[in-house]
Parts: C-alpha cells; sequence; structure tokens
C-alpha cells in the first residue's frame, strides 16, 4: 500500500491495569515530514511509539501505519529506535551491522559504513567497551541506514552530551529516506526544533496540540520550545 497519511490513529487506547497510558488519541501524519512528538516524563510517548512498532497492543482503538494494522508487513517499512540498547554486550559492532544487513532489505551497507565513519565507530570492538552515549550513537546509525518510510525515534538525544547533539541531528537528517517520515519522541525542544516540519503535544495520555512549527512562530510569536514550556510549565 501507499496511502496519502503514513500514520492513521483513530481512538486509540492504551491502559495499564488503571493508568491510562493513550487516552482516546486522533492523529494522522503524512509522508515526508519529520515530526516532533513532545511531552513530559510518563505522558504517554514511548507508549504510543511502541504500539506504531508493533511491540505492544492497544487496549482500545486502531493504530495504522500506512493503511495496515502494525505487523509484518509494517515492520518491513518502519525503522524504530529504542529509548534504551538493544543489542547483546558480546557482539562487536560490525555483527550489528550484519545482522541488520541481514534482516532489514532496505538496509545501506554503504551508508552504514559512510555514517560509522562519521561517528568515529570502530567496527571492531564490542559493544560492551562502549559508552552509553557511543551505544546510542551505534542504533541510531543502524535505524538511519535503513530506506524505510517511516522512522520511529524514542528520546534519540537523551543519552548523547550537548556537545554532541548537532552533530546527531546531523545524522538524522542526512541519514533518513527524504519520501519518509520522521517521528521523533523527545522533551528537549529546543534541540530538535529547527529540524521540526510539524509538533504533536500529549499530556496525560492526549494530544493537545497539533500544528506545523512554522504556523505555531507565525500565529503565537514565540517558538515551539517556548509554547510547550508555556502549556507544561508545572510538568515534570
Amino acid at each position: 500500500m501507499n496511502t496519502s497519511e503514513i500514520i492513521q490513529c483513530t481512538n486509540l487506547q492504551r491502559t495499564f491495569g488503571k493508568t491510562k497510558a493513550l487516552n482516546s488519541v486522533d492523529l494522522s501524519v503524512g509522508r515526508g515530514r519529520i515530526v516532533g512528538l513532545a511531552a513530559p516524563n510518563a505522558a504517554g510517548k514511548t507508549t504510543l511509539i511502541k504500539i506504531l512498532a508493533g511491540l505492544l497492543q492497544p487496549t482500545g482503538g486502531s493504530a495504522l501505519i500506512d493503511g495496515e494494522l502494525p505487523g509484518v508487513y509494517t515492520k518491513t517499512i518502519t525503522a524504530y529506535l529504542p529509548d534504551k540498547p538493544c543489542f547483546p554486550d558480546w557482539m562487536r559492532v560490525q555483527d550489528s551491522i550484519d545482522i541488520y544487513a541481514d534482516f532489514y532489505t532496505d538496509f545501506d551497507r554503504n551508508k552504514a559504513n559512510e555514517i560509522s565513519r562519521t561517528l568515529k565507530l570502530d567496527r571492531n570492538v564490542a559493544i560492551r567497551t562502549l559508552s552509553k552515549g557511543t551505544k546510542e550513537k551505534l542504533q541510531l546509525m543502524l535505524v538511519m541506514s535503513r530506506k524505510a518510510q517511516l522512522y520511529l525515534l524514542d528520546e534519540p538525544l537523551a543519552g548523547i552530551d550537548p556537545a554532541a547533539r548537532d552533530f546527531m541531528l546531523h545524522t538524522i537528517v542526512a541519514g533518513y529516506n527524504e519520501a519518509g517520515t520522521v517521528l521523533i519522541s523527545t522533551h528537549l525542544i529546543t534541540d530538535v526544533e529547527k529540524l521540526l516540519d510539524e509538533v504533536i503535544f500529549l499530556k496525560e495520555g492526549s494530544v493537545v496540540l497539533h500544528r506545523s512549527a512554522e504556523e505555531i512562530r507565525e500565529t503565537e510569536g514565540k517558538s515551539v520550545d517556548e509554547l510547550f514550556r508555556e502549556m507544561f510549565r508545572f510538568e515534570a
């Protein structure tokens, strides 16, 4: 399929016991966009991304990727960056590249090699020897080396020191398939704002804003980060 909207959520709900992580989320995201998914901690960002990635099932409603429920097909067109490292420590960096190349037909080894050189990743070292920030760089390199239709990046800058963030943002912009869409989960709006075409604010599991970044600046007279701080002033 190739629908005009890469993400379509309708009355999407997810509960954990008595806690509502997502509450009647209605959301449409088109193609060729870089979209910020911004919220305070524990507001539903990771839950939404995991449902889109096919790692969690909704309690109610639906989430569609390219018109399909998350499953075998959607995973072939979706590149997912988890919020925590996922490779065993005994692997070498090169092993992780080989696994991605074997598993994903859209994986570009040449791009992976290019990005790893840029990020100064030694492909022969064991993953256990890498710092937390370097492990994050490794996972980002693998995800952005795919020619996916949808990139789901869950807090890609959370473990990266401020000096390296611009470098990582450049990797995201330079690496992604421009016909695809990037959904970036973050509470570090200042760092990603310059990349964003659109922004989605979540509060207590509900979408409270979905607008273009340019429209916010023009109509509100403030940056996306300023609006976020204003709306979530007393949130953790």
